[in-house]
């Protein structure tokens, strides 16, 4: 999903200024689910309790347990059954994906919008990928679904400056990190990594923000994951800013596990 801009405009000098405490809080449950990295029956059941606390993050709870994307046998009528049969590690996929989604639609725009669609087609990838490759597909989805936060925060907090970084495009990654460094006064991997730290997430999703456009980054295991994933959610059509000169998907295909890359179709639409 390229995003398109209408006539270019100056960004607001005020803009210009980072200021990870003046962005939207994350929701509270979606960063407790964040930070509940080891599952436990005590964890599952305080989970549940916050769900249950909250009625939007129950309703989409509940919605999504009697979905057909889930197909339990019979109907789910409480926020307690749905944590029992979803299991934690799925509940916690399940409540940071719609943390996100709700983040998203307090300010809801195009280009949000496209952020949403490119996470989760990047969560998607890499949670397919660690199932074939024998990795931690729930903490794959998570890292997915939260590897781009520092864009959506630029995004909120920055729309004007950011405008100007998608209506100059970019030729490879290493061009979009400039552009927004000089629209916003930093780019969108170091504000991730500034909000994790502000947020208090565990450290894995430190590199996972931080590095995903790093060219010489070489992340291990799960980890590993995310940037081919993001490469390839953008090259399916779900890029936030599409660029010039990308890799092909052999290259991007050939960045995946022996193990996973054997499951990918060998030509993108076939």
């Amino acid at each position: 999903m390229t995003l398109a801009t209408g006539t270019s405009k100056a960004a607001d000098p005020m803009e210009l200024r980072w200021d990870p405490e003046s962005i939207p809080p994350f929701p509270a449950i979606a960063l407790k689910a964040l930070k509940m990295m080891a599952g436990t029956d005590t964890s599952l059941l305080e989970l549940c309790n916050l769900i249950r606390s909250d009625p939007a993050f129950s309703t989409a709870v509940l919605r999504i347990a009697n979905s057909p994307l889930v197909a339990f046998s019979k109907e789910v009528t409480s926020v307690l059954q749905a944590s029992m049969l979803l299991g934690f590690t799925r509940l916690r996929g399940l409540v940071i994906t719609v943390g996100l989604k709700a983040y998203l639609r307090n300010s809801l725009t195009p280009l949000t919008q496209s952020c949403w669609s490119h996470s989760v087609a990047c969560a998607i990838i890499a949670e397919r990928s660690a199932q074939w490759s024998s990795l931690d597909k729930d903490f794959a989805y998570t890292a997915g679904i939260m590897h781009d936060i520092g864009r959506v925060a630029l995004a909120t907090l920055m729309s004007g400056s950011y405008a100007l970084v998608i209506e100059r495009g970019a030729d490879q990654p290493a061009d979009l990190l400039q552009s927004e460094r000089e629209f916003c006064g930093i780019d969108h991997c170091q504000a991730g990594r500034s909000l994790i730290a502000l947020w208090n997430l565990p450290d894995a999703f430190l590199g996972i923000t931080a590095g995903h456009h790093e060219p010489g980054a070489q992340p291990t295991g799960t980890a590993s994951l995310i940037p081919p994933s993001c490469e390839l959610a953008d090259a399916l059509g779900f890029a936030v800013i599409r660029c010039r000169s990308p890799r092909s998907y052999a290259e991007i295909i050939g960045a995946f596990p022996a193990s996973a890359r054997k499951h990918f179709p060998a030509m993108p639409n076939s």
